[in-house]
Parts: structure tokens; C-alpha cells; sequence
């Protein structure tokens, strides 16, 4: 137990110190970016036919604290990020980034979670029975639709179903809410309102991420069912799901789990681009919005912040589950 606890602590340790590095990257970049929020909000006011002159740049700055080092600056917003979670106003927008994503960003947690959820209830038991069969035609019918998968990316997916659905239906189902749903507070018709639209990104997001883990899956337990321990419990007399969930994928599923994250990784980069051909109200679209048309930084490194602090929790999670499966993991880290 102590070694359990042991271990938690420098997992999460471990955690903060990478949230924290993130943060600086994040903040880096920002200040990277070429013009600060002032003069870039001035250039924009400037755009409207306001007449903008040194003194406004000058007044704008101080007032947003920019002309200050840059060591303070971070400080400033990485403490108002950690201890308050608060990510201050967007450069372009000046509206406050908290209200902005309140609704979009877990709408969007929420995609990405239940795809990878989705694929990986799919992804284990059919890829245990694709490793274990000595059904050809169904190992090779599976093994088809795994490849197809990882071959057929998610946006081009988007586009066939959408034009499917627009020429058979006359529904190019983009979208996450309803006309009348669409600027209406949260109810329970509008939350199901949602769910009858949420399940097409969440099926695209998931399509790769199946096909992806169902393959890791596959040859994991291809590499564990050849193993002694294997030969030796099918020669005490255990046999069939057993055996196989006892001892081959018991092994398997902790390369499985500790990948979570990564999985989680890759649905949110397909998540700005599925928004976009699906025209989705949430925090990809926003992201994609920020970095390539209003070049707002600041909009931008908030969302980077909270998708990798998503990420992180995620793998703490797993670390913590692959600890409590396998001692193993606990002692390597804490000795």
C-alpha cells in the first residue's frame, strides 16, 4: 500500500510538472507569434476605420500588462491558469476565454471521450477473437475492415456520409444542434437534441481509432497466446474464454491501456478538421478559427492548454489502473 501511494504521489508530481512545462511552450508561442495582443487588436480596430496611433499601442499595452518581462507575464497567467483556471480575455474577440469554451470545450471533451470509449469496447473483444479464431474468413474479414480503417482517413469519411446523407436523405447532417436548439439554453430537448447529432463525429472520430487499436490488440495477443505460461495453463486443463481472458489478454491489455492517452492524442488533432466539413459549433472549430483566420493566440493557447491537460489526466488515470493490474509498474518507478 505504501508503495501504491508512493507511486500516486510521483505520478502526480509528475503530471504538474509536465502541465507546467506545457504551459510555458503554450505561453512561448504565444509571445512567438509576431505583434502582441495590443498591437494586433489595434491593427483590427485600425481595420474598422478607427484612426490608431502610437500612444493607444503604448496605453493598450500597459493596460493588458505587456509591457512587463516576459517571466512575469507567464507567471501572472500560468498562476491565474492553475489556481483560479482562469485564461483572461480573447486578443481578437475580447470576450472572456472561460465563457467562450464553458459549453464548447466539454462538448468537445465529449466527443473525444466517447469515441475513444467506443473504440476501445469494439477494439478489444474483436480483436481478442480476430487473434484467437481459427475461423479464416472471419479473421481475414476483420483484419479487411481494420486496414480499411487505418487507410481511410477521417475527413474523407466525413464527406462520404455527408453526401450520402444529402443526396438519399436530403440531411448533409452537419451540425450539433437543431435551428431551434441552436442558441436555446440546455434542457433535456436539447440535450437530446444533441445526442441524435453527436453520434456521427463521434462514429468518424472513432472509425481510425478502432481500426487502430483492434490492430494493437490483434497483435498483442498474437505475441502472449505462443508464450509457455499459455501452454502450460492449456496443459493444467484450462481452456476457451478462460484461458484466454486469464493469462494472453490479461497480458495484452496493459499495453492497451497505457496507450489510452495517445489514442486520446490522436482524435483531438482529426477533432479541428472533422469540426470543420461537419461545421461543428466546439472547441475544434474554435481552435481552427483562432490559428488560421482571427490569429488569436491567446483563444488558441487555451485550448491547447486544456486539450494537453486533458491528456495528462488521462494518462494519470491509466498509469494509476496499470499500477493496480501490475505491481510491476509501481516498482519500477518507486523501486
Amino acid at each position: 500500500m505504501l508503495k501504491f501511494l508512493q507511486f500516486t504521489m510521483v505520478r502526480a508530481f509528475m503530471s504538474m510538472f509536465t502541465l507546467l512545462s506545457v504551459s510555458l511552450i503554450v505561453f512561448s508561442l504565444m509571445e512567438l507569434v509576431p505583434g502582441n495582443c495590443a498591437e494586433r487588436y489595434i491593427a483590427f480596430k485600425n481595420t474598422q476605420g478607427q484612426l490608431i496611433t502610437i500612444e493607444d499601442i503604448q496605453a493598450e499595452e500597459r493596460r493588458l500588462g505587456l509591457d512587463k518581462p516576459f517571466v512575469i507575464r507567464w507567471g501572472t497567467w500560468v498562476g491565474k491558469v492553475f489556481f483560479k483556471g482562469e485564461f483572461g480575455d480573447s486578443c481578437i474577440l475580447r470576450l472572456n476565454i472561460n465563457q467562450l469554451l464553458s459549453d464548447k470545450f466539454w462538448i468537445s471533451l465529449g466527443i473525444a471521450l466517447s469515441a475513444l470509449i467506443v473504440s476501445y469496447i469494439i477494439a478489444i473483444p474483436v480483436g481478442i477473437y480476430s487473434a484467437s479464431t481459427k475461423n479464416k474468413f472471419a479473421n481475414n474479414a476483420l483484419r479487411f475492415i481494420s486496414y480499411l480503417g487505418l487507410a481511410l482517413p477521417n475527413f474523407l469519411l466525413a464527406l462520404i456520409i455527408m453526401l450520402t446523407s444529402t443526396v438519399l436523405f436530403g440531411d448533409s447532417l452537419t451540425g450539433l444542434f437543431s435551428k431551434e436548439f441552436r442558441d436555446a439554453s440546455w434542457s433535456f430537448a436539447k440535450f437530446m437534441d444533441f445526442m441524435s447529432r453527436a453520434w456521427l463525429p463521434i462514429f468518424i472520430l472513432g472509425w481510425s481509432a478502432t481500426a487502430f487499436a483492434m490492430q494493437t490488440v490483434r497483435a498483442l495477443m498474437l505475441d502472449e497466446i505462443g508464450k509457455l505460461y499459455v501452454t502450460a495453463a492449456s496443459a493444467r486443463g484450462i481452456s476457451g474464454r478462460s484461458l484466454l481472458w486469464r493469462y494472453p489478454a490479461r497480458h495484452s491489455l496493459g499495453p492497451v491501456i497505457n496507450s489510452l492517452g495517445f489514442d486520446l492524442n490522436r482524435i483531438f488533432n482529426d477533432l479541428p478538421v472533422v469540426a470543420l466539413i461537419l461545421t461543428l459549433t466546439e472547441a475544434g472549430a474554435l481552435l481552427i478559427e483562432a490559428l488560421a483566420r482571427s490569429n488569436d493566440q491567446q483563444l488558441a493557447g487555451a485550448i491547447i492548454f486544456l486539450l494537453t491537460a486533458s491528456i495528462v489526466l488521462v494518462n494519470f488515470v491509466t498509469d494509476i489502473l496499470l499500477a493496480l493490474m501490475d505491481p510491476r509498474v509501481r516498482q519500477g518507478l518507486v523501486g
